[in-house]
């Protein structure tokens, strides 16, 4: 049976199980490197019989990871516009992003 675990990181949740892969915010790790998420707010077993919560983390819990690639997502443009002023302004945004592999829940 492999365990599912919710994560907290970059102002974010996450569940996540073993062999997932998920883009979170920027973490400052190169690829390749392995990496350990302490902030474990739920751990359960598959059908969710065997479940712990915490108040607000499990001490003691860790998932660990392993970085697979950093990058950035497709450019979101958005515009201001004012009607009658000939204002009009344009703009785009990048989120950097990591992706990484879930290895291991513990």
């Amino acid at each position: 049976m492999s365990k599912i675990a919710t994560i907290k990181t970059g102002g974010k949740q996450y569940v996540v199980k073993t062999g997932d892969e998920l883009k979170i915010e920027k973490l400052l790790q190169e690829q390749g490197d392995k990496l350990v998420f302490d902030k474990v707010l739920m751990v359960s077993d598959e059908k969710g019989t065997d479940l712990k919560v915490g108040e607000p983390y499990i001490e003691g819990a860790k998932v660990e990871a392993e970085v697979l690639e950093q990058g950035r997502s497709k450019k979101i443009t958005a515009a201001k516009y004012k009607n009658k002023t000939r204002y009009h302004k344009a703009y785009g945004h990048r989120q950097a992003f990591t992706k990484v592999k879930i290895i291991k829940i513990s």
